[in-house]
C-alpha cells in the first residue's frame, strides 16, 4: 500500500532582530508570505503578496547590539511603546498559519528563509517560549541557500545572491522591512523551486 504523501505549503519568512540570538536579543519585526504549493505532481508558485502576515513587536530585553538595530532601522522605544506584545502576534501568526494551510486544503507548512538558520531561530524561539507550539514542528524548515547550493552543485558557503544567474532573482529590492523581504524571497524561492539546475 503507497502511503499518502500530504503537501507542503511553503511560507517565505524574514525577521528583523537587534542581536544574534533568542532570548538575550529580541526579534523586532516578522514577515511572511505564501511562497507556493507542493504535492507529489510538482510545485505550484502563489502569488506571494496573497496571503501575507506582518507584525512589530515589543522587545523582550533591554539588551541590543546598534549595528544589529541599525540594519532595520527600526526604533526600540517606539516597539516599546507601540509594538504588539511576544505571545499575541505569535499567536496570530499561528492562527494565520492554520487559516491560510487550511485554504491550500490542508497542506503542512514549511518555512523557508535566505538563509533559514538565523530567521529560523528567532521564529522557533519565539513560537515556543510564547505558544508552546510550532506550526511547523520542530524540522520544518528550507533553507534557499542549500536549495541553491545542490542544484547549482556549488559548495554552500560558494553561495551568495551576486553569484546565482539573474533570472533567478527576484525584481524586487531587499529592503530591511521583514515583509517586503519576505516577499522578496518568496519569489526566490519559487523561482529556485521550478529551476532545473545545472
Amino acid at each position: 500500500m503507497t502511503r499518502r504523501v500530504k503537501p507542503s505549503l511553503y511560507f517565505s519568512v524574514d525577521i528583523e532582530a537587534d542581536g544574534p540570538i533568542p532570548g538575550p536579543y529580541s526579534m523586532l519585526s516578522l514577515g511572511a508570505a505564501v511562497a507556493g504549493r507542493q504535492d507529489v505532481d510538482g510545485y505550484e508558485p502563489a502569488d506571494p503578496e496573497k496571503d501575507t502576515f506582518y507584525r512589530e513587536l515589543r522587545p523582550i530585553s533591554p539588551d541590543f547590539v546598534p549595528q544589529a538595530l541599525a540594519v532595520s532601522g527600526l526604533d526600540r522605544e517606539r516597539l516599546t511603546a507601540e509594538g504588539s506584545e511576544p505571545a499575541a502576534a505569535m499567536a496570530a501568526f499561528g492562527v494565520w498559519d492554520g487559516e491560510v494551510c487550511a485554504a491550500y486544503g490542508g497542506a503542512q507548512p514549511v518555512m523557508c528563509g535566505y538563509p533559514a538558520s538565523y530567521d529560523w531561530t528567532f521564529l522557533y524561539w519565539y513560537l515556543l517560549r510564547f505558544t508552546g507550539a510550532s506550526p511547523f514542528g520542530h524540522s520544518g524548515c528550507l533553507d534557499m541557500k542549500t536549495l541553491y547550493a545542490t542544484k547549482a552543485r556549488l559548495p554552500l558557503r560558494a553561495v551568495t545572491k551576486s553569484a546565482m544567474p539573474r533570472e533567478l532573482l527576484s525584481a524586487r529590492r531587499h529592503t530591511h522591512h521583514a515583509l517586503d523581504d519576505a516577499i522578496e524571497q518568496a519569489e526566490l524561492f519559487s523561482n529556485l523551486m521550478v529551476w532545473p539546475g545545472v
